[in-house]
């Protein structure tokens, strides 16, 4: 009869403050790698689709003015507008008033190169935040459900030897029942991992794209001739993830 009783609850209910502690930390570590994985994808999605249509009216507007009239009317909520946004404005700023500060030092191309590099690092710790928490999560949650197990296999053969009673079904229920954390930990730790491979590979492909039209609008902006083949970043940005 007392074998029926084994179980998550009852494991539940007869671990100590350390067991219960791990748990809850198994528990905290599982909601913040979902919570990133879900709304980072979800945001993900929606910047890409932004961006293909920024992309879209981009290499079809008629001038970089009426780009710029646009980014500046609708905000720039994805990193090509952005960019887009900050390297027109950078080359008119440097048109204007030239090099009157120690940032604005060097040619016009060089300020705009400096400009477009800060907008692209910009974005790139925007999309890299919340990653180095899943790579965490991925590498410590077996590792916390491990010492849970054998905290949990400790102390239940110290009641077995306390109890004298030595047979099989009174060691393995207990030790079964210790083995659930290392489970928990797994289970914590493999979706994690799993975000984490897909986000950066969401985030290589978006950067790389990004990293060409960078190329594309330097050009664009220094020469006022674009690169053939420019729009293909509309491409790149639509099947690369």
């Amino acid at each position: 009869m007392e074998t029926q009783t084994l179980g998550f609850s009852h494991f539940i209910g007869q671990s100590d403050a350390v067991g219960k502690f791990l748990l809850f930390v198994l528990l905290v570590m599982s909601i913040a790698s979902w919570y990133l994985i879900v709304v980072k994808a979800i945001r993900g999605h929606l910047e890409r689709k932004r961006s293909k249509e920024f992309l879209d009216f981009f290499w079809n507007a008629k001038s970089l003015d009426q780009v710029h009239d646009a980014v500046a009317a609708h905000r720039a909520e994805e990193p090509f507008s952005h960019l887009a946004h900050h390297a027109i404005t950078a080359r008119d700023h440097h048109a204007r008033f030239g090099a009157s500060r120690l940032e604005e030092a060097g040619t016009a191309s060089e300020f705009l190169t400096r400009t477009i590099r800060k907008v692209i690092d910009e974005e790139t710790t925007k999309m890299e935040s919340g990653l180095s928490v899943l790579a965490s999560v991925g590498s410590t949650a077996p590792f916390v459900g491990l010492f849970g197990t054998v905290w949990g296999v400790y102390h239940a053969l110290v009641s077995i030897g306390m109890s004298g009673a030595g047979t099989l079904d009174k060691v393995a229920g207990p030790v079964g029942e210790a083995l659930i954390m290392t489970g928990v930990g797994l289970a914590v730790a493999i979706p994690a991992v799993l975000g984490y491979n897909y986000l950066v590979r969401s985030n290589r492909v978006v950067l790389g794209a990004l990293d060409a039209f960078a190329h594309d609008l330097f050009a664009f902006l220094t020469t006022g001739q674009q690169f053939a083949g420019g729009g293909n970043n509309v491409v790149k940005l639509k099947t690369g993830a």
